[in-house]
């Protein structure tokens, strides 16, 4: 009986010692099929030594921003004054160093600008102060620069771009201005107690449905060019459009619509768009000469269908602007981190969730009835009752009821600071 588990022992050790050389082997076959890319063998070269996910054992990971409080609130205001106190201190304590721009940053690479964007992102806590300082990427600093990105309006992926070492580059003390210039704007604002009401704010270019001072809906949006801003707006949506025609305004008609009939005759008859006189008798595109400025004493209207520039839905509200927002056909454009493209009006990301919501107290259209009119194609609107109110504010800094402080670019250039980078690419 000795003799057999003796065996079995032996059995046991011979099985380890050969799983043991095969994985040393495995190991080894890696090491010599290295990738040819130096990012990549760096990363391999510091996982050898021990180094890509342990860094920061003691540290901890700060909590992202809450989805659900709004970007205005009663407690924005207090919330954003203790902002600028604390960013008067950052300020007077010699504010936080440049970091060396470097788009190779991934976990497990080490660089010395790590050194400084370690700092960076503890001065303002989206780092633990108890972080271990060393100069490699690991996934805490990672966490870090998420955070950072989603208090900045920027795509979320931990990965260090143009636009996120632009924003870690702007000084405090511009930081501090920019807080202190748009407090004045939050105390200026007033929901006057309303229990329901959208805000879309502009230089954040995202809009949110508010009910009872949480955020039902946050969605992404597209706002008007520098060019062509985005209005300061307090309104009452009023009205849905379901599948919409498209009246093209005479100033994209001259800005836009006679170049690309110069450069494509077939422009206007490729994207459904038909063009009537001032008796509303319909014309063809070869009755008009598209090399004057004959084309805007004409009206253009674009049929209804996913070819549509307002999508399957338009929403209503009184404006001396003109101007409204609407689904797009063009859905790539919400997964861009600059997102100013329009002529001035709002286009808005999953629309159908925000109509449903406006309509929520509106007899006859459910997300059933919605979803139905719009396969359907046919022509229909809806009456708000109540109406909705709704604010277009220009805020590039705020802090929420959370306390994290908020930044984005002054796209529009009226924080005047600085020239707004983000129009230089358009």
């Amino acid at each position: 009986m000795a003799a057999e588990r003796t065996h079995n022992l032996d059995r046991r050790r011979v099985l380890r010692a050969l799983a043991a050389g095969a994985a040393s082997l495995a190991a080894s076959r890696a090491l010599a099929q290295q990738s040819d890319d130096p990012l990549q063998q760096l990363i391999q070269q510091n996982q050898r030594e021990g180094l890509a996910e342990s860094f920061d054992s003691t540290s901890r990971t700060i909590a992202m921003p809450k989805a659900s409080l709004p970007t205005l609130s009663p407690a924005t205001v207090q919330t954003t004054e203790a902002a600028v106190a604390r960013y008067e201190k950052i300020a007077a304590e010699g504010g936080w160093p440049m970091v060396p721009v470097n788009d190779r940053l991934r976990v497990g690479v080490r660089h010395p600008g790590v050194v400084e964007l370690r700092t960076r992102l503890k001065i303002v806590g989206d780092l633990d102060p108890a972080a271990v300082e060393n100069d490699i990427y690991d996934s805490y600093v990672e966490a870090a620069v998420k955070r950072f990105q989603a208090r900045h309006g920027l795509s979320t992926d931990g990965r260090p771009g143009k636009l996120t070492f632009e924003a870690l580059n702007i000084p405090a003390e511009q930081r501090l201005a920019q807080l202190k210039t748009n407090l004045a704007r939050l105390r200026a604002f007033d929901t006057k107690n309303a229990s329901r009401f959208v805000v879309c704010n502009i230089p954040a270019a995202q809009l949110e449905a508010i009910e009872n001072g949480t955020v039902m809906s946050r969605h992404a949006a597209v706002a008007g060019k520098p060019d062509r801003p985005s209005p300061d707006i307090n309104s009452r949506i009023i009205e849905i459009n379901f599948n919409p025609f498209w009246t093209v305004p005479v100033s994209i008609v001259r800005k836009d619509l006679i170049p690309k009939m110069q450069a494509e005759p077939d422009y206007l008859t490729k994207n459904h768009i038909r063009i009537f006189d001032p008796k509303n008798a319909e014309l063809t595109p070869a009755q008009i000469n598209w090399f004057s400025e004959e084309a805007v004493n004409f009206r253009f209207k674009q049929d209804p269908g996913e070819h549509n520039s307002l999508g399957s839905i338009r929403i209503n509200f009184p404006s001396p602007h003109g101007v409204y927002m609407h689904d797009t056909p063009y859905k790539n454009l919400f997964g861009e981190d600059v997102r100013f493209h329009s002529s001035g009006c709002m286009r808005i990301q999953n629309v159908r969730e925000l109509v449903n919501w406006l309509l929520s107290e509106t007899n006859g259209f459910s997300r059933i009835e919605i979803d139905e009119i719009i396969k359907s194609g046919a022509r229909s609107d809806a009456k708000l009752k109540p109406a909705v109110p709704l604010h277009w504010i220009y805020v590039t800094a705020w802090a929420a009821g959370d306390g994290e402080v908020q930044f984005r670019e002054d796209i529009y250039n009226r924080d005047g600071l600085s020239a707004p980078a983000a129009a230089s690419r358009g």
